[in-house]
Protein backbone atom coordinates (compact mmCIF):
# COMPACT_ATOMS: atom_id res chain seq x y z
CA UNK A 1 0.00 0.00 0.00
CA UNK A 2 1.35 3.42 -0.97
CA UNK A 3 2.16 5.90 1.76
CA UNK A 4 -0.02 8.99 2.12
CA UNK A 5 1.20 12.32 0.78
CA UNK A 6 3.44 14.39 3.03
CA UNK A 7 1.44 16.98 5.00
CA UNK A 8 4.48 18.98 6.11
CA UNK A 9 5.85 21.73 3.89
CA UNK A 10 9.64 21.62 3.42
CA UNK A 11 11.89 24.56 2.52
CA UNK A 12 13.95 23.76 0.52
CA UNK A 13 11.83 21.05 -1.00
CA UNK A 14 14.33 18.82 -2.81
CA UNK A 15 17.95 19.76 -2.08
CA UNK A 16 20.14 20.80 0.84
CA UNK A 17 23.13 22.88 -0.28
CA UNK A 18 26.35 23.20 1.70
CA UNK A 19 28.79 25.99 0.81
CA UNK A 20 32.52 25.45 1.42
CA UNK A 21 35.30 25.65 2.30
CA UNK A 22 34.76 22.42 4.20
CA UNK A 23 37.64 22.77 6.65
CA UNK A 24 35.10 23.57 9.39
CA UNK A 25 31.50 22.67 10.19
CA UNK A 26 29.11 23.91 7.48
CA UNK A 27 25.43 24.39 8.36
CA UNK A 28 22.38 24.29 6.13
CA UNK A 29 18.86 25.11 7.34
CA UNK A 30 15.72 23.09 6.72
CA UNK A 31 12.35 24.65 7.55
CA UNK A 32 9.34 22.45 8.36
CA UNK A 33 5.82 23.92 8.38
CA UNK A 34 2.64 22.20 9.60
CA UNK A 35 -0.34 23.75 7.73
CA UNK A 36 -2.88 21.28 9.18
CA UNK A 37 -5.09 21.49 12.28
CA UNK A 38 -3.39 18.43 13.79
CA UNK A 39 -0.11 18.05 15.61
CA UNK A 40 2.47 16.17 13.53
CA UNK A 41 5.38 14.02 14.69
CA UNK A 42 8.55 14.24 12.61
CA UNK A 43 11.91 12.48 12.44
CA UNK A 44 14.94 13.16 10.21
CA UNK A 45 17.19 10.40 8.86
CA UNK A 46 20.24 10.43 6.59
CA UNK A 47 22.24 7.93 4.57
CA UNK A 48 25.49 9.29 6.12
CA UNK A 49 24.85 9.62 9.88
CA UNK A 50 28.57 10.02 10.68
CA UNK A 51 28.91 13.03 8.40
CA UNK A 52 25.89 15.04 9.57
CA UNK A 53 24.37 16.30 12.79
CA UNK A 54 20.72 17.47 12.82
CA UNK A 55 19.29 19.62 15.62
CA UNK A 56 16.56 18.85 16.44
CA UNK A 57 16.31 15.55 14.58
CA UNK A 58 12.81 14.69 15.87
CA UNK A 59 9.87 16.22 17.72
CA UNK A 60 6.24 17.31 17.51
CA UNK A 61 5.17 20.19 15.31
CA UNK A 62 2.01 21.86 16.56
CA UNK A 63 -0.80 22.73 14.17
CA UNK A 64 -0.13 25.87 12.11
CA UNK A 65 3.46 26.29 13.31
CA UNK A 66 6.94 26.02 11.81
CA UNK A 67 10.37 24.91 12.98
CA UNK A 68 13.94 25.42 11.71
CA UNK A 69 16.28 22.43 11.67
CA UNK A 70 20.06 22.93 11.58
CA UNK A 71 21.80 20.36 9.41
CA UNK A 72 25.54 20.44 10.21
CA UNK A 73 28.08 18.89 7.86
CA UNK A 74 31.31 17.80 9.57
CA UNK A 75 34.72 18.87 8.12
CA UNK A 76 36.13 16.67 5.35
CA UNK A 77 38.56 16.71 2.39
CA UNK A 78 36.54 18.11 -0.49
CA UNK A 79 37.02 16.60 -3.94
CA UNK A 80 35.28 18.63 -6.71
CA UNK A 81 35.23 15.58 -9.00
CA UNK A 82 33.23 13.54 -6.50
CA UNK A 83 29.47 14.04 -6.62
CA UNK A 84 27.54 13.81 -3.38
CA UNK A 85 25.35 10.74 -2.96
CA UNK A 86 24.13 11.70 0.51
CA UNK A 87 20.39 11.95 1.08
CA UNK A 88 17.98 12.96 3.83
CA UNK A 89 14.51 11.71 4.58
CA UNK A 90 11.92 13.51 6.66
CA UNK A 91 9.43 11.06 8.19
CA UNK A 92 6.16 12.32 9.63
CA UNK A 93 2.86 11.09 10.99
CA UNK A 94 -0.21 12.62 12.58
CA UNK A 95 0.25 12.64 16.34
CA UNK A 96 -2.26 10.46 18.25
CA UNK A 97 -4.58 12.40 20.57
CA UNK A 98 -3.56 10.27 23.55
CA UNK A 99 0.20 10.26 22.81
CA UNK A 100 2.44 9.95 25.87
CA UNK A 101 5.65 8.32 24.58
CA UNK A 102 7.36 9.60 21.43
CA UNK A 103 9.50 6.49 20.89
CA UNK A 104 6.53 4.23 21.43
CA UNK A 105 4.55 6.11 18.78
CA UNK A 106 7.20 5.44 16.12
CA UNK A 107 7.54 1.78 17.10
CA UNK A 108 3.77 1.20 16.94
CA UNK A 109 3.21 3.27 13.77
CA UNK A 110 1.69 1.42 10.83
CA UNK A 111 3.23 1.82 7.34
CA UNK A 112 0.06 3.43 5.99
CA UNK A 113 0.32 6.13 8.67
CA UNK A 114 3.85 7.23 7.75
CA UNK A 115 4.64 10.05 5.33
CA UNK A 116 8.07 10.94 3.98
CA UNK A 117 9.97 13.48 1.90
CA UNK A 118 13.47 12.98 0.45
CA UNK A 119 16.19 15.56 -0.14
CA UNK A 120 19.59 15.18 -1.78
CA UNK A 121 22.78 17.00 -0.72
CA UNK A 122 24.88 19.30 -2.91
CA UNK A 123 28.28 20.89 -2.20
CA UNK A 124 29.38 24.32 -3.47
CA UNK A 125 32.97 25.56 -3.37
CA UNK A 126 33.39 29.37 -3.69
CA UNK A 127 35.57 30.43 -6.65
CA UNK A 128 37.60 32.80 -4.44
CA UNK A 129 38.93 29.85 -2.46
CA UNK A 130 39.93 27.96 -5.61
CA UNK A 131 42.02 30.70 -7.24
CA UNK A 132 45.73 31.39 -6.79
CA UNK A 133 47.90 34.25 -8.00
CA UNK A 134 51.48 34.83 -9.17
CA UNK A 135 53.88 37.02 -7.17
CA UNK A 136 56.75 39.24 -8.44
CA UNK A 137 59.96 39.30 -6.37
CA UNK A 138 62.88 41.71 -7.04
CA UNK A 139 66.39 40.49 -6.25
CA UNK A 140 68.23 43.71 -7.34
CA UNK A 141 67.73 46.69 -9.73
CA UNK A 142 69.12 44.73 -12.70
CA UNK A 143 67.39 41.36 -12.20
CA UNK A 144 63.74 40.53 -11.73
CA UNK A 145 62.58 37.04 -10.80
CA UNK A 146 59.00 35.89 -11.37
CA UNK A 147 57.81 33.09 -9.11
CA UNK A 148 54.45 31.35 -9.12
CA UNK A 149 53.14 28.89 -6.60
CA UNK A 150 50.01 26.80 -6.16
CA UNK A 151 49.53 25.91 -2.49
CA UNK A 152 48.39 22.36 -1.83
CA UNK A 153 45.24 23.57 -0.07
CA UNK A 154 44.23 25.60 -3.14
CA UNK A 155 45.48 23.27 -5.87
CA UNK A 156 43.34 20.46 -4.48
CA UNK A 157 40.26 22.52 -5.30
CA UNK A 158 41.36 23.67 -8.76
CA UNK A 159 39.94 21.84 -11.72
CA UNK A 160 42.08 21.18 -14.79
CA UNK A 161 40.80 24.16 -16.80
CA UNK A 162 41.39 26.67 -13.99
CA UNK A 163 44.89 25.34 -13.38
CA UNK A 164 45.76 25.74 -17.08
CA UNK A 165 44.61 29.39 -17.00
CA UNK A 166 46.86 30.14 -14.03
CA UNK A 167 49.92 28.55 -15.65
CA UNK A 168 49.31 30.39 -18.96
CA UNK A 169 49.14 33.70 -17.09
CA UNK A 170 52.41 32.94 -15.29
CA UNK A 171 54.17 32.18 -18.58
CA UNK A 172 52.87 35.43 -20.07
CA UNK A 173 54.21 37.43 -17.13
CA UNK A 174 57.59 35.71 -17.36
CA UNK A 175 57.88 36.70 -21.04
CA UNK A 176 56.95 40.31 -20.19
CA UNK A 177 59.62 40.48 -17.48
CA UNK A 178 62.25 39.13 -19.90
CA UNK A 179 61.27 41.78 -22.49
CA UNK A 180 61.56 44.60 -19.94
CA UNK A 181 64.96 43.35 -18.79
CA UNK A 182 66.32 43.40 -22.38
CA UNK A 183 64.94 46.89 -22.96
CA UNK A 184 66.61 48.14 -19.77
CA UNK A 185 69.95 46.68 -20.93
CA UNK A 186 69.73 48.48 -24.30
CA UNK A 187 68.94 51.80 -22.58
CA UNK A 188 72.04 51.48 -20.38
CA UNK A 189 74.23 50.78 -23.43
CA UNK A 190 72.88 53.88 -25.28
CA UNK A 191 73.48 56.07 -22.21
CA UNK A 192 77.11 54.91 -22.05
CA UNK A 193 77.64 55.71 -25.74
CA UNK A 194 76.27 59.27 -25.34
CA UNK A 195 78.54 59.92 -22.35
CA UNK A 196 81.63 58.83 -24.28
CA UNK A 197 80.66 61.11 -27.19
CA UNK A 198 80.10 64.24 -25.03
CA UNK A 199 83.39 63.81 -23.12
CA UNK A 200 85.60 63.83 -26.28
CA UNK A 201 88.13 66.76 -26.72
CA UNK A 202 86.71 69.84 -28.48
CA UNK A 203 88.65 71.16 -31.55
CA UNK A 204 90.80 74.34 -31.06
CA UNK A 205 89.37 77.70 -32.05
CA UNK A 206 90.78 79.44 -35.15
CA UNK A 207 91.76 83.15 -35.34
CA UNK A 208 88.43 84.23 -36.88
CA UNK A 209 86.52 82.71 -34.00
CA UNK A 210 88.73 84.49 -31.48
CA UNK A 211 88.19 87.88 -33.22
CA UNK A 212 84.43 87.32 -33.30
CA UNK A 213 84.45 86.57 -29.59
CA UNK A 214 86.42 89.77 -28.85
CA UNK A 215 84.09 91.89 -30.96
CA UNK A 216 81.16 90.36 -29.17
CA UNK A 217 82.74 91.25 -25.83
CA UNK A 218 83.39 94.83 -26.92
CA UNK A 219 79.87 95.20 -28.19
CA UNK A 220 78.42 93.96 -24.90
CA UNK A 221 80.64 96.41 -22.97
CA UNK A 222 79.51 99.34 -25.15
CA UNK A 223 75.84 98.54 -24.65
CA UNK A 224 76.35 98.36 -20.89
CA UNK A 225 78.15 101.74 -20.82
CA UNK A 226 75.36 103.37 -22.89
CA UNK A 227 72.74 102.05 -20.44
CA UNK A 228 74.64 103.50 -17.46
CA UNK A 229 74.97 106.89 -19.22
CA UNK A 230 71.23 107.03 -20.00
CA UNK A 231 70.43 106.19 -16.38
CA UNK A 232 72.65 109.00 -15.05
CA UNK A 233 71.15 111.54 -17.51
CA UNK A 234 67.70 110.51 -16.45
CA UNK A 235 68.50 111.12 -12.77
CA UNK A 236 70.01 114.57 -13.52
CA UNK A 237 67.05 115.64 -15.67
CA UNK A 238 64.66 114.53 -13.00
CA UNK A 239 66.35 116.72 -10.37
CA UNK A 240 66.38 119.74 -12.68
CA UNK A 241 62.69 119.40 -13.46
CA UNK A 242 61.76 119.09 -9.77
Amino acid sequence: MARPEQVLLLEPQHELRFRGPFTDVVTSTLKLTNPTDRNVCFKVRTTAPRRYCVRPNNGILDAGTSILLSVMLQPFDYDPKEKSKHKFMVLSMLAPHDMTDMEGVWKDAKPEELMDSRLRCAFDMPLDNAKTCCALQHEDPDHTVLSSSLPKSASSSLDEAEGKKVMDECRRLQAEVHRLREENRRIRENDGLRKRTTTSVAPPLDSSSIMAAREGGLLSGGVLALCVLLFVLGVILGKLIL
